[in-house]
């Protein structure tokens, strides 16, 4: 088994049999239905769901089996995780996924689309803060009033000090590239707020993770 070459993911945690496209990531498998069950709740009936940072792309598969009436579009900086996204769309053979496109969140690019949501899952802290800015963006310019940016992850809490796992979690991220690590929530919701957002509605997810819901203003 070998290790994939990171994109925005956790690279500790991507992996894939040799030979085989598909890259597997333990903690989509875990996270997956938890994250649905929000996600049933905040997207709209149907439309399209831009997914940035896809990764794997076991997330959009997983949705977009779930929730037949949207349409997903995946996106991801790494060509592997493309390659991987492109062969799990092709052994399910849904027509509700799209191609992945090549987006790096933190990059100048912004794709033609007009998404009716955007959901951006385990990203920000396993990336430099820019691509935080740029998702933000991106997301602020694209999305209509009302709509959703969601965002999952582990977070810092503003006044309550970070949870064991966590706190080891982000020492580990730190450890790998200084520019990583958990990102603030209040910081990430001035950020938010000054792209256009309204304050996040914030669901405790299992784990220690969040659920954010932001809507554009």
């Amino acid at each position: 088994m070998t290790t994939a070459k990171p994109g925005f993911w956790n690279p500790s945690e991507i992996a894939r049999p040799d030979g085989d496209a598909k890259l597997h990531a333990p903690s989509a498998q875990r996270n997956r239905d938890a994250i649905l069950a929000v996600l049933r709740r905040v997207l709209p009936a149907e439309g399209l769901v831009l997914e940035i940072a896809s990764g794997s792309g076991e997330h959009a598969l997983h949705f977009a089996q779930a929730l037949p009436t949207l349409t997903f579009q995946p996106s991801d900086p790494s060509p592997e995780a493309r390659a991987s996204i492109v062969a799990w769309t092709a052994e399910t053979g849904l027509a509700n996924i799209r191609p992945p496109l090549e987006l790096d969140a933190s990059g100048d690019a912004r794709p033609a689309l007009v998404p009716a949501a955007i959901l951006c899952i385990n990203m920000i802290h396993i990336a430099p803060w820019a691509a935080a800015e740029g998702l933000f963006e991106k997301a602020g310019a694209m999305l209509a009033s009302g709509a959703v940016l969601y965002l999952y992850g582990p977070f810092r809490r503003p006044g309550r000090p970070l949870e064991p796992g966590n706190a080891a979690f982000d020492e580990s991220l730190r450890s790998r590239n200084p520019e990583w690590g958990l990102r603030d929530l209040g910081v990430v919701t001035d950020l938010a707020e000054a792209n256009g957002f309204a304050a996040p509605e914030i669901v405790e997810m299992p784990a220690n993770n969040l659920s954010l819901i932001f809507r554009r203003r």
